[in-house]
């Protein structure tokens, strides 16, 4: 099953928050009908949460932000975070990284963007993106691992810096399909300038933050369609920020 794929950056889970069950109930705000009230078994099955928003809380309360489910081993919607160390994360402060995954069909990326407006804003995010699952491969070949390595991946995409040598959080790591800006991130990376940013802003929308949901191109990434990757270049010609590229 094809999957979407949704990532966001924010800062690290406080005791009792509350930003765990925002973020819930904002990913089930923007899919009518969706209901994340069960947990995964250790076999891998649908485990029913009559407390779910207790639960939660009291995860949260020890900084986790457990794995959560829709209890439908047919469609799976899964959804949970993960705290980023210090000595791993940009700027050196440890971050939460969200983490939810749905079937990529016409209902989920029709309601995309609005899903990761509402998780990204709940969580008080920096950044994020959607993009299909198989995007981590692609970004992977596109990190800088040594001083030597070559200066394009073997996509033709900019190399970017490991997390840990980009200078602040805020900075994105790298583009995704939709990707969410916070304010403070798109202040960074220069978005909007209305005479550069004409095509992208004809795919964006602002956030109630202030933030901004930038579509990249009209259909999920595709990095075997060339149309994509000239897309995909361009993007990082005119952000050199992002993947901390203005610093190298």
């Amino acid at each position: 099953m094809t999957r979407l794929l949704f990532t966001i950056y924010a800062p690290a889970l406080q005791p009792n928050d509350g930003r765990s069950l925002s973020v819930v109930r904002a990913l089930e705000s923007a899919f009518p009908g969706l209901r994340m009230e069960w947990e995964i078994s250790k076999e891998g099955h649908p485990i029913a949460l009559p407390q779910r928003d207790a639960w939660l809380e009291e995860a949260a309360a020890h900084g986790k932000f457990p794995l959560l489910c829709n209890g439908d081993e047919s469609a799976p919607v899964m959804l949970n975070g993960l705290e980023i160390p210090a000595r791993q994360a940009p700027g050196g402060q440890p971050l939460l990284d969200i983490h939810a995954k749905l079937p990529m069909d016409a209902f989920t990326l029709e309601k995309a963007a609005s899903m990761l407006e509402g998780m990204a804003e709940s969580a008080r995010g920096f950044w994020g993106h959607a993009s299909q699952k198989n995007f981590g491969v692609e970004i992977s070949e596109q990190l800088r691992r040594s001083a030597d390595a070559p200066m394009l991946s073997p996509r033709g995409l900019p190399m970017l810096e490991m997390p840990w040598n980009i200078r602040s959080a805020v900075i994105p790591r790298y583009l995704g399909w939709l990707n969410y800006w916070s304010e403070a991130a798109a202040r960074a990376i220069g978005f909007p300038d209305a005479a550069r940013d004409a095509e992208l802003l004809s795919r964006s929308r602002r956030t109630p933050s202030g933030g901004w949901v930038v579509q990249l191109t009209e259909a999920p990434l595709d990095y075997d369609n060339p149309a994509h990757i000239e897309a995909l270049q361009r993007a990082y010609e005119r952000f050199p920020a992002i993947g901390g590229r203005d610093s190298r």
